[in-house]
């Protein structure tokens, strides 16, 4: 890193007047211009030391003079072009971050102008209408009924599958809610399989019921749950003597894009009165595409789903969405009432009574925006198209000499190489080099406890053939780079 610069310092406070802060949001359309053009000719990421980092900000930045705003502006956006993982460059094949559209960061900064509070409805009834008329429509995309089905938008995944698991709670064991764990006379167990999310390790912690209720649940050779296995396990517990609670389903799982049996789950719940959810943050948006929508048949059936809007939607975070065939036992989940909020408004639910949070930002008004300028019909072609160039970049590397390992109609690819096999190189010093020369970025998963994986995520609706070129390329020069430092310190394989 360079040195330090220069402390940045102000003569009066930061203010401003109408004109000086013209400027400034200038200079904001400016930089969003500049770095939404330019962002194929910055690195996808640049790692600084954190010693060093802290250094820089603390010298330039001590808290207790003013800084004027386009100062600021200025320097903040030097700071976050330089040190980020830019997850919304067309060659980040990474995590489930997207590119986000221009009417999304438009959403958000109307969001931040009129700072409307949705805890109420009277408080922000266009805010909240304009929120209800596009999950009624991804509702509908479920396939579930809109007029009966409780949904809201949530801060991401992690909050969504929480309030899934409160409402299985309030739906199984009413009385909880006031009396707590103990009025659950039998233990309550949830079924996950090996790739589920690891929100559910915290959720079990945070609701008390404790991470010995969680069942993992093996998968097969797909990385999809093991159905025959979920079964067992299930009759194995009700004869111990536990409750199944829930049984989670996961559409499109992180590591590898796995797509659960949903139907067959569906019917196990079904046939053991456990609660049915599907975990479908990242994969859900499949069910606009009609070439992948099949792909997720099943959904319908589940009591409760998640779907981040912040993931295959394009949209910044957070945007996650819970949704619930039971109305009911959202509100004996989250109802309370108190005299300093406004009285409830006729034939509406006030959200702070049917959602996990009480203040909350209108989080829905970017995906709003971005769904009413393309439309759902320009949603679907906007995943089919994320979900060919997966298609595509699996071609480009078994035609490379690589294997690809998981099989998902979703755009993860997770893939080997004959020489990883061989112990000639290894995935984490490809991944190291790749990501160190910074013109792409992935990741390294290690599914269901096998061998370690190269992972590429599709995550950008702007990703084109020649991004898939790239990657191939970088990953070959850093296999070779791999395989010589391999040799070079003596730990590859003889022979």
């Amino acid at each position: 890193m360079s040195a330090p610069r220069e402390r940045i310092d102000a003569t009066t406070p930061g203010t401003g007047d109408a004109s000086a802060y013209r400027d400034v949001w200038q200079r904001v359309i400016a930089e969003i211009e500049s770095f939404r053009n330019g962002i194929r000719d910055l690195p996808v990421s640049r790692a600084p030391e954190p010693r060093a980092l802290r250094s820089e900000l603390a010298a330039r930045y001590d808290l207790d003079r003013p800084v004027p705003l386009d100062a600021l502006v200025a320097d903040v956006s030097r700071l976050l072009r330089t040190w980020s993982v830019h997850v919304t460059h067309p060659r980040y094949f990474g995590l489930f971050n997207p590119s986000v559209r221009m009417a999304a960061i438009i959403g958000d900064a109307l969001a931040a102008l009129y700072n409307p509070q949705l805890a109420v409805w009277s408080h922000a009834p266009a805010a909240q209408e304009l929120e209800h008329l596009v999950l009624r429509r991804f509702t509908e995309a479920l396939g579930l009924d809109p007029e009966t089905t409780a949904s809201n938008f949530t801060t991401g995944g992690a909050e969504s599958n929480l309030s899934a698991v409160l409402a299985a709670l309030a739906h199984a064991v009413p009385e909880a809610g006031r009396q707590g764990l103990g009025a659950i006379r039998a233990r309550p167990v949830i079924y996950l399989g090996e790739e589920s999310h690891h929100s559910f390790v915290k959720i079990a912690r945070m609701t008390g019921l404790g991470t010995d209720v969680l069942r993992t649940v093996p998968t097969t050779r797909r990385f999809a749950m093991d159905v025959g296995a979920l079964a067992e396990r299930v009759r194995a517990d009700i004869a111990a003597g536990f409750r199944p609670l829930m049984i989670v389903a996961t559409a499109g799982t992180t590591a590898t894009g796995a797509i659960d049996p949903l139907p067959r789950v569906a019917a196990i719940a079904r046939e053991h009165g456990a609660w049915f959810h599907v975990d479908a943050a990242w994969g859900g948006a499949a069910v606009l595409s009609p070439r992948l929508r099949d792909a997720l048949a099943g959904i319908e059936l589940a009591d409760s789903v998640t779907w981040d809007a912040h993931k295959w939607l394009s949209v910044p975070m957070g945007a996650g969405m819970f949704f619930c065939r039971h109305p009911d036992a959202v509100r004996r989940a989250f109802d309370i009432t108190t005299s300093y909020m406004p009285a409830e408004t006729p034939e509406v639910d006030d959200p702070y009574r049917t959602t996990v949070q009480c203040s909350r930002r209108a989080i829905g008004l970017k995906v709003f925006l971005s769904v009413a300028e393309l439309g759902l019909p320009g949603y679907g072609e906007l995943v089919d198209r994320m979900a060919r160039m997966g298609d595509r970049l699996r071609e480009r590397l078994r035609e490379a000499g690589w294997i690809v390992a998981n099989d998902t109609p979703l755009p993860v690819v997770c893939f080997t190489h004959p020489s990883v096999e061989r112990g000639d190189v290894t995935p984490a010093a490809i991944l190291a080099i790749l990501n160190a020369r910074g013109r792409v970025w992935i990741s390294q998963v290690t599914p269901a406890g096998g061998p370690a994986l190269l992972r590429a995520c599709i995550t950008s609706y702007l990703t084109d053939e020649g991004d898939l070129e790239c990657l191939v390329e970088e990953l070959e020069i850093a296999r070779a780079a791999g395989g010589a430092a391999t040799r070079g310190s003596g730990t590859g394989r003889a022979g």
